[in-house]
């Protein structure tokens, strides 16, 4: 398969680190896989300290992939690798670095019928927050901008005012249109698909509101505790790491009116019109934790208050949302790993319709559940046959790879960087976005709740479990709150 991408020289920032060998190099090697790489590239790995030579450094992609990858196709692994260099670069000396560019660009010249100004590099910052400045100030002087698209993982900054900070640096080097704000949940394919059914699908969007909605959970457990990244979470914490960036974005797309198209300005300006109607978090309606053995995690200090665990209240003030109470959960160490989305509708109301225990039914739910294998799952209720009108339940389920045969899902790094060659930047994050919402989660990091201890292996602080009237859709449902089912189902 022959691709029509351009020419590209791909650096990666931070090659070393766990994200380039769990999601970037996998990435780039499952694009390869599918032809969807183009015809000519170079991958330039940088970082402070050199893994040793250019073997040496393809030897630890190559582990990388075998252990996160799997089953690789030899021949593929080779011609990537056979892409893929290293050189040390700094934000005081980026002297090699350019100099690696440009020998790569002159390389990919003489295999291609192309011109200079066809080529593109592809710039991926996987470093801290704090570190962006330095990096961009080195890409200009090392006249490493033009032609140059610009990748920034998140958080962005630490609050608001260093987003602002930071918004405004890459602005003074970077064209906006060159900046792509990377978030990976916006790459996924459950994610994607909740615009399709919303807009594309009669039965939901005329319910799509505070009318037959009571309430929305977004809920992103974790069973893994932070596993060595004990130096980042100290500097971040939950809040910053999932609540500002993906959980706020799975909200944006859950809760955004209509776009009326499939592209950056449409999705962009609807995304920034929910969040704009946002409450301000309220600092009592925020549950922090954090579990049982945190301290002792390496990196880690002896009396950190960091947050491993968040429950969130929050509230739209706009005709749709009104009244309807959203609630976040994340958190490291808990009882499952899910990425799960709720949404449950009003009671009914018709008493005299029961289940066959005599009590009330539960609020049904339409359950979106983001994997690598998407599924949705709504509840209904059916009368059991036989000769009483006694309730059962059932399960409408749609399960978005097994039920499409000929299906072609992406994971998401491997969409993202796609999307980025491409120039495509609807799945990517406005400047206004990460500012407004952290002016909107502002007031928990001036009052910050006390973090709570947990249990490794449960559903965090029992104020959290408790935090929704009608309980959490995942979870024990400590207290027998109405409505609750098994986690999962």
């Amino acid at each position: 398969m022959s691709s029509d991408l351009s020419p590209h020289v791909l650096v990666l920032f931070g090659a070393t680190g766990d994200l380039a060998a769990r999601k970037l190099f996998p990435g780039l090697y499952r694009l390869a896989a599918a032809g969807r790489l183009p015809d000519h590239f170079a991958v330039i790995g940088t970082g402070r300290h050199s893994p040793g030579s250019d073997e040496e450094f393809r030897a630890q992609v190559r582990e990388g992939l075998d252990e996160f990858v799997g089953d690789l196709d030899d021949d593929v692994a080779t011609a990537l690798l056979d892409q893929v260099s290293f050189v040390t670069s700094s934000a005081e000396d980026g002297a090699e670095l350019g100099e690696a560019v440009r020998d790569a660009e002159d390389r990919l010249l003489e295999r291609g019928s192309c011109l200079l100004g066809d080529v593109r590099r592809l710039l991926y910052l996987s470093v801290p927050p704090g570190a962006v400045e330095g990096m961009v100030g080195m890409l200009e002087r090392e006249d490493l901008v033009a032609r140059s698209r610009l990748v920034a993982e998140k958080p962005f900054g630490t609050d608001l005012a260093t987003a602002r900070e930071l918004n405004a640096t890459v602005a003074s080097v970077f064209p906006d249109a060159q900046v792509f704000r990377i978030d990976h949940f916006l790459g996924k394919e459950g994610v994607q698909n909740i615009l399709a059914l919303r807009f594309a699908n009669g039965l939901f969007e005329p319910a799509w509101n505070r009318h037959t909605i009571s309430s929305v959970q977004i809920d992103v457990p974790e069973t893994l505790t932070v596993e060595g990244r004990g130096s980042f979470y100290e500097s971040t914490g939950c809040l910053r790491d999932m609540v500002t960036t993906h959980l706020c974005q799975l909200l944006g797309f859950v809760a955004l009116e209509d776009p009326h198209a499939y592209r950056e300005s449409a999705l962009r300006a609807a995304k920034a019109a929910v969040f704009s109607a946002v409450r301000p978090l309220d600092p009592g309606r925020v549950v922090f934790g954090q579990y049982d053995g945190y301290r002792d995690e390496p990196d880690v200090a002896e009396d950190s208050t960091v947050e491993t665990f968040a429950a969130i209240e929050m509230w739209i003030d706009n005709d749709r949302w009104r009244g309807v109470p959203f609630y976040l959960r994340t958190g490291k160490a808990l009882a499952e790993g899910r990425r799960t989305i709720t949404v449950r509708f009003h009671d009914p109301r018709h008493r005299w319709l029961k289940p066959e225990d005599g009590g009330q039914p539960a609020p049904n739910e339409l359950v979106i559940e983001l994997a690598d294998q998407p599924r949705i799952e709504i509840d209904i209720r059916a009368k059991r046959p036989g000769p009483d009108m006694a309730l059962v339940e059932g399960v409408f389920r749609l399960d978005l790879v097994g039920d499409v045969p000929d299906a072609d899902p992406l994971e998401a790094y491997e969409r993202l960087l796609l999307e980025v060659m491409r120039g495509d930047r609807t799945l990517f994050i406005s400047a206004d976005e990460v500012e407004r919402l952290w002016e909107i989660c502002q007031p928990v990091l001036d009052r910050r709740p006390p973090a709570l201890s947990y249990p490794a292996g449960s559903w965090g602080p029992q104020e959290a479990v408790d935090l929704p009237s009608d309980g959490w859709h995942l979870g024990d449902h400590v207290g027998g709150h109405a409505g609750a089912h098994p986690a999962g189902r």
